[in-house]
């Protein structure tokens, strides 16, 4: 009996609805294939713009992935109308135009979270798994402003892996971060410090004492 009702109720869940929004055909299919391998009860369909994924006769979209730089209406100018159209949906910018500047418009404007297209494939899925169970908080960029006064957590990391003399890929490896995320840390690291290279960089965070 406990079966029964154990096989009734995994029946009765209805899967989460994905919208995939991208005007690359070979990037949907790919992220198609790659969600539907690893994440379980979900109903995925695609769209190559705004307008298409308007006509989804659904009335409930659980998270839409977006892409940024779309026919017609851009990603960004297409977060309000979505939340409009699925007031409840979450939207993931799911973009390569992963400048700090982008990314900080994207969430003010009302997207839910972003992740870059060049991360790795298991960190999408797990962001995209987070976001459907409610445990995805949006990260704003680390770059740091003129007014920044100390590094981020995340940059402190990437510098003392840096004094360890890792290379960009094995401090991906490390951090379970793509090695595009690892080098716009990096980045971030040495425009901190106006340095133009590592060496640079290291020898002014030996003289602040941020590492020995």
């Amino acid at each position: 009996m406990q079966n029964r009702l154990s096989e009734w109720f995994n029946s009765s869940m209805t899967p989460a609805r994905i919208i995939l929004i991208d005007d690359h055909a070979m990037f949907r299919t790919g992220l198609r294939m790659l969600l539907a391998a690893g994440i379980s009860d979900i109903e995925i369909s695609e769209s190559a713009s705004l307008d298409d994924a308007m006509q989804d006769p659904q009335p409930c979209v659980d998270v839409v992935l977006l892409d940024i730089n779309l026919k017609g209406l851009n990603g960004i100018e297409s977060i309000a109308l979505l939340k409009r159209q699925w007031p409840l949906v979450r939207i993931l910018i799911v973009s390569s135009q992963d400048d700090p500047k982008t990314i900080s418009q994207a969430i003010s404007r009302g997207a839910d979270g972003f992740i870059s297209k060049t991360e790795t494939a298991q960190n999408i899925i797990t962001t995209i798994n987070q976001m459907l169970h409610g445990q995805f908080s949006p990260v704003l960029p680390e770059t740091p402003s003129p007014e920044q006064q100390s590094l981020t957590p995340r940059q402190l990391e990437v510098l003392n892996l840096m004094h360890q003399g890792l290379p960009n890929k094995l401090m991906a490896n490390q951090l379970s971060l793509s090695e595009h995320t690892v080098h716009r840390h990096v980045q971030a690291v040495l425009n901190y410090f106006g340095a133009t290279n590592r060496v640079e960089a290291l020898f002014a965070a030996r003289s602040q004492g941020l590492v020995r």
